[in-house]
């Protein structure tokens, strides 16, 4: 069937990138707008394979050009069900990078796609193209599905039109987990729908842990098991209780250790420091730890400016992603900040000390009350030093760890060194009796680096890294 469409269609080209100068043009993104969404409906509703396209179509676009693009999905079938339609709207997600030449990245109103100039010379010259390859992919692996329609928007007013409903959507749908708890299950759902580009990394669903991605709650992973039990969305048994404060589980550990081939055989699925959940690539929130302060920041991809520690979140995606447990960041889903257990055995709330203000406003209800005019944004802290006099000057809890680390005596340091790791970068101050057990940063180099820290304070104002005779 793929015979029909000027393109290949294969998982094989899952994780390509479309850099900027191979592209033809950009979708979305940071620097434009757009939203994928798909909605259940009744058959009599959906005119199968059907494409509507309102505004230019791929052969009108300007090449190097950037544009907005929004798309619909409606379903019907016997077995199609409105739990269903976040699992169904992640998949396009996979589908569109089946396709040669079309990158797809992010999730709900953040997505963001890129066009190849190839793909463009070969003969996608049109979005119905690329549409009725999702249609048919959706109907292929998604059997439930009996129909499909699909609409697409490149017309920016249209898409604005639309755009708040469309989020009332998203957060009705992350709002179905706010009375249910890790403790009322004995199930949660992993997903690994970006197992090629972040091999190592499964994605552990609870009802007080969102998908690091934003679209996944516990209702989707059940709903999506359900119906396609061989699928990249699965369940994890819970197990038996190890640490309910750090959220970890017997259960949880043995599937990390399955699915990570090894690599990681502990997470703590509420902990930032030890053990944290692996991170992907897709998250929409990265959390990043600023010793000068010992407190957590967050930084969210709609944030196009610099952290107090002085890193984009660009940068610091790029560290986090891929996978892996990397000591002081951490990817996250925004819903999570709505969790009761939010970084809990890490201080929750009162541990974070700074924030991009519209990623502030947009949680703004679920911060505690007593501590939202304590956490700086970019309007208040813009370096480490003012953030530092904001928080003294709000007395912001964290205070309270400065004068326990100050009262402290030192204790001699222990540690073990091997040859340097590649993208090795110590420059973090941890908390005191902060123990890593793993690589401070990560890399893809040969080699590594062991550190044992025992009630000890480091800091390194520099290092000089030498290659071995």
């Amino acid at each position: 069937m793929a015979d029909e469409f000027p393109f290949e269609i294969s998982p094989m080209f899952e994780g390509e990138r479309i850099r900027k100068d191979g592209m033809h043009v950009e979708l979305g993104g940071p620097k434009s707008k757009g939203f994928e969404l798909v909605r259940a409906a009744e058959m009599s509703e959906v005119e199968d394979n059907k494409f509507t396209l309102i505004g230019p179509d791929l052969a009108d676009m300007e090449e190097g050009s950037r544009y907005p693009l929004a798309m619909i999905y409606k379903i019907a079938g016997e077995l199609v069900e409105a739990d269903l339609e976040s699992i169904v709207e992640r998949r396009n997600h996979e589908f569109q990078n089946y396709i040669q030449g079309f990158m797809h990245l992010n999730q709900r109103d953040d997505v963001w796609m890129r066009v190849s100039k190839d793909a463009v010379a070969k003969g996608m010259t049109s979005f119905e193209s690329v549409a009725k390859a999702i249609m048919m992919l959706f109907k292929n692996e998604l059997p439930f599905i009996e129909a499909v329609e699909a609409i697409y928007i490149t017309d920016e007013a249209e898409i604005d039109k639309q755009i708040d409903d469309v989020r009332a959507v998203y957060k009705g749908r992350d709002e179905r987990t706010r009375d249910l708890h890790d403790e009322d299950v004995d199930t949660f759902y992993g997903c690994t729908l970006c197992a090629s580009f972040a091999p190592t990394n499964v994605c552990v669903v609870t009802p007080d842990r969102i998908s690091l991605c934003g679209a996944i709650n516990w209702f989707d992973g059940r709903a999506a098991a359900k119906v396609d039990p061989e699928g990249p969305q699965f369940a994890i048994p819970k197990g038996d209780v190890i640490d309910a404060v750090s959220g970890e589980y017997t259960g949880v550990n043995e599937a990390a250790k399955r699915l990570s081939s090894g690599e990681y055989d502990r997470i703590k699925l509420h902990s930032f420091f030890e053990y944290p959940h692996t991170s992907c690539g897709c998250f929409e929130v990265v959390g990043f730890y600023i010793p000068e302060v010992d407190g957590i920041g967050w930084v969210d991809r709609d944030f196009a400016g610099t952290a107090p520690n002085g890193l984009q979140f660009s940068t610091m995606a790029g560290q986090t992603g891929g996978g892996k447990q990397v000591v002081g960041f951490l990817g996250i889903g925004v819903n999570y900040f709505r969790s009761p257990k939010f970084i809990e055995s890490d201080g929750g709330w009162e541990r974070v000390v700074w924030m991009p203000k519209m990623l502030k406003d947009k949680v703004l209800n679920d911060i505690p009350e007593e501590i939202r005019d304590k956490i700086a944004t970019e309007e208040e802290a813009a370096d480490v030093e003012s953030l530092r006099t904001f928080l003294k000057d709000k007395e912001h809890p964290i205070l309270e760890r400065w004068v326990e680390e100050e009262e402290e005596a030192p204790e001699e340091e222990e540690t073990t060194e091997t040859a340097p790791q590649a993208g090795f970068a110590p420059q973090m101050q941890m908390p005191t009796n902060f123990m890593p057990s793993m690589p401070m940063m990560g890399g893809s180099g040969s080699g590594g680096v062991k550190i044992i820290l025992k009630n000890a304070k480091v800091s390194i104002d520099k290092v000089i890294i030498k290659k071995q005779d």
